[in-house]
């Protein structure tokens, strides 16, 4: 699409609405109903012009559609695209919108954290697809001794009580101040003094760059807003060399995992996480599946491996 025809889809008011708040974050189409309080029929036949356009792309996820802004936009286009936002972002409008955006991110941070804080002193009874004892095996089989390790996304810790017994230090990092609490007073009760848990985002991790020897995500990357963002602050936090294991559910379509374990993503493909952390700087990438549950809905976990 050339310039001029991108100028006249960003003279509608509504589409660079949409835009906007597209540049910020990938939403779903009730989620911007609910940002600019606008009908569903509108709100897609401009998501549809935009697509058409070549400005944004969806993806589905079991009935679910979410937009993103288009990763094959030309610099030309994405320098147009800049400009006319920083405008927008100047208007009173603009302002009202990103306010709503942050609202309804708050409510999806706040919807996860309360769900954890919650099942956080019983989580080892509580259904947890794709953490089975076979996925984990293969999970240690990858670890090294005596190294610097951070859990993201540790839960109440039940890999890192494991690792404690011969790593270096564990850093355990979850977004539940209920599950660091737990884990805490697990570490104590366990007599493990190198095992430390810490309040924060795997999306924005409270680690130094170049602190660990190894990066785990074990059943974490589906709760994430943005996978790829934890991977790439995977990736920060590790020494040169270091390594980063993933665990996780491969793409499914068991809708209900939404409401019973809070999932944000319904699994990935190999090919995804497989990309994800190519573009994270990741160096010799293996990705396979591990294990098949026997029991309906017969969740598949998936085991990818790297080097910084």
């Amino acid at each position: 699409m050339d310039t001029a025809d991108t100028l006249k889809l960003l003279s509608d008011s509504t589409r660079l609405r949409l835009l906007r708040l597209l540049v910020e974050e990938e939403l779903s189409v009730a989620e911007m109903q609910a940002i600019l309080n606008m009908g569903q029929s509108r709100i897609s036949t401009h998501l549809g012009l935009l697509k058409q356009g070549e400005l944004v792309e969806d993806r589905r996820e079991g009935k679910r559609s979410y937009y993103h802004i288009s990763r094959t936009l030309s610099k030309v286009t994405q320098d147009l695209l800049k400009v006319v936002c920083e405008s927008f972002d100047k208007q009173s409008q603009g302002k009202s919108d990103i306010q709503s955006l942050n609202r309804i991110l708050d409510q999806r941070r706040e919807l996860s954290e309360n769900f954890f804080n919650t099942v956080a002193e019983n989580l080892e009874k509580y259904p947890c697809p794709g953490r089975t004892w076979e996925a984990i095996g293969y999970f240690l089989l990858k670890l090294t001794p005596a190294i610097v390790i951070a859990d993201l996304g540790a839960g109440e810790g039940i890999i890192s009580q494991l690792l404690a017994r011969r790593a270096e230090t564990v850093y355990c990092i979850d977004n539940s101040k209920r599950m660091v609490e737990v884990g805490t007073d697990l570490a104590l009760k366990n007599g493990f003094t190198n095992l430390k848990y810490k309040y924060g985002d795997i999306e924005a991790v409270p680690l130094k760059n170049e602190q660990v020897d190894l990066s785990l995500l074990s059943q974490a990357l589906h709760h994430a807003r943005q996978p790829d963002q934890a991977i790439r602050e995977a990736h920060r936090i590790l020494k040169p060399g270091g390594q980063i294991i993933i665990l996780d559910l491969l793409e499914h379509q068991f809708e209900k995992a939404r409401e019973l374990y809070n999932d944000q993503w319904l699994g990935f493909s190999q090919n995804q996480v497989y990309r994800w952390l190519k573009n994270a700087g990741f160096e010799q990438v293996e990705v396979s599946i591990v294990a098949r549950e026997a029991k309906e809905p017969f969740f598949e976990t998936i085991l990818a491996s790297a080097v910084k």
